[in-house]
């Protein structure tokens, strides 16, 4: 029989407070263990939580982006459930009336385009962290991330593959880095998922028995978990046998999910509202101000692209990938006013070294405005395309201006055609072999000569101009 997954996500997202929800402790990560906490985040008796502005106003900024409808009023409850890293014994979440709903998130897999629903989302606290030692029979709490602030963006059961599933969660990933609202590292907790997958015979509309997966922290392992339920849960159903609702572990050493516990229904958790809060209520005006904080979002600011400065499509969509990114390439191409020139060294040469050093945009040496006075040079044939690269490195090593290193070394453009013109004559006198052989018709050597007085010039010289003396001096085929 053939299936179809049904998958939604519950993803979590970290926000970026400088202190937790519902106190004033630091939510600063790698801190020493149990020393970012206080009576109020550790659940002493007596205490009472008191909500951080700044969560709400994060909160509404990924309602507004995703297309949710922002409630009036949200309220609290309790989530209540015993674990060792949460000291409260429950955990303050939304449950009957989240801050937002109904909302929904585009993507487009090859050209073509989906709408993956949101459910709603809502705020609550984090929990704190268990850590096992693998050397001694002990597990350590620590309670520095208890309190510290999420969201949870709950989707609709839409994606019926693991390629929707990443595309989804990437798209959430970079709208909450452009909002600045959360980091979104993975690696650290900042942004997490959980999947819910079944499958159902292809053509039925009834959902079948799903599983909960948790420990994926990369985009990569959220894939490979996924493609691993789908073909575990395949090979039971088409023996006759039944899923089990329960909740499952990747694991990600072995490359399987193993079974932790039984699905929870709401119902287990308990849910009771939180009498130390009182409702959030959120005005129309305090909606309309935060709506007007908001920066153009990246499906929007890749249409632009498209459309104001004539790239492809792929090159705006790698260029947008990240808000810092493309603020550098717009400011180069502004400066400039070469957009495509722009895009090739931004996403040619200035990527590459980022990643090989390992460098956050905004500790480039290399400034939108040098790199702008580079192109420029190029365009007004200053210099080579060939010594421009070479320019570059310089560029990054020393954070010098273009004109600069291009004076020092003595790199400008040789454009003279008679100096030229005795050169590319040496060069031919040089290689008489070579010459001969393209007189019997190896045209390809044409190139060869190119090469040659390229060199001869140490990359100094016009192409073009090479070009067209070569076509002048070699003999017509």
């Amino acid at each position: 029989m053939e299936y179809e997954p049904v998958i939604g996500l519950e993803v979590h997202a970290q926000l970026l407070t400088e202190t937790k929800i519902f106190c004033g402790c630091s939510t600063r990560f790698g801190e020493t263990p149990n020393s970012n906490t206080c009576p109020v985040c550790i659940g002493m008796p007596g205490v009472l939580p008191v909500l951080n502005k700044k969560v709400v106003e994060c909160a509404m900024k990924m309602a507004i982006a995703t297309h949710c409808r922002i409630n009036g009023t949200s309220t609290w409850a309790r989530k209540n459930y015993f674990y060792p890293d949460l000291p409260k014994g429950y955990q303050i979440t939304q449950f009957a009336h989240p801050i937002a709903e109904a909302g929904y998130v585009d993507i487009e897999i090859d050209g073509t385009k989906k709408r993956i629903g949101i459910t709603r989302i809502h705020m609550e606290e984090d929990a704190g962290k268990s850590i096992h030692d693998d050397l001694s029979p002990f597990s350590y709490v620590d309670l520095n991330r208890a309190g510290v602030p999420l969201i949870e963006i709950v989707s609709e059961p839409d994606m019926r593959n693991t390629d929707e599933v990443v595309h989804y969660l990437r798209r959430l990933h970079e709208i909450l880095v452009y909002l600045e609202i959360c980091d979104g590292n993975m690696e650290e907790g900042s942004f997490r998922c959980d999947a819910n997958i079944s499958l159902r015979p292809k053509g039925e509309e009834e959902f079948g028995i799903r599983a909960e997966l948790k420990n994926m922290n990369s985009f990569h392992n959220v894939q490979h978990a996924l493609e691993y339920e789908i073909q575990r849960q395949r090979t039971i159903l088409d023996g006759g046998g039944h899923v089990i609702q329960e909740t499952r572990l990747w694991d990600v050493p072995q490359g399987v999910t193993h079974s932790m516990r039984g699905k929870e229904e709401a119902h287990d958790y308990r849910y009771f509202p939180e009498p130390d809060l009182v409702p959030v209520v959120i005005s129309d005006e305090w909606r309309e101000k935060i709506k007007n904080t908001l920066p153009e979002l990246p499906m929007e600011k890749r249409g632009r692209f498209v459309e104001q400065y004539g790239i492809p499509p792929y090159d705006a969509g790698v260029l947008t990938a990240n808000r810092d990114l493309a603020d550098y390439y717009e400011e180069t191409a502004r400066l400039c006013g070469k957009p495509k020139v722009a895009s090739n060294w931004v996403m040619g040469d200035f990527l590459a070294h980022l990643n090989e050093e390992k460098l956050e945009i905004t500790e480039s040496p290399v400034t939108p405005q040098t790199l702008a006075e580079l192109i420029d040079m190029i365009e007004d044939g200053t210099i080579s395309g060939k010594i421009a690269k070479e320019v570059f490195e310089d560029m990054w090593k020393s954070g010098k201006n273009p004109k600069k290193i291009v004076e020092e070394k003595g790199l400008v453009q040789i454009t003279d055609t008679g100096e030229l013109e005795k050169i590319v004559e040496e060069v031919l006198e040089a290689n008489q072999k070579q010459l001969e052989q393209y007189r019997n018709g190896k045209e390809k050597l044409f190139g060869f000569f190119v090469g040659q007085t390229m060199k001869a010039t140490r990359g100094k010289a016009n192409p073009e101009i090479v070009n067209e003396l070569l076509k002048k001096k070699l003999p017509i085929l």
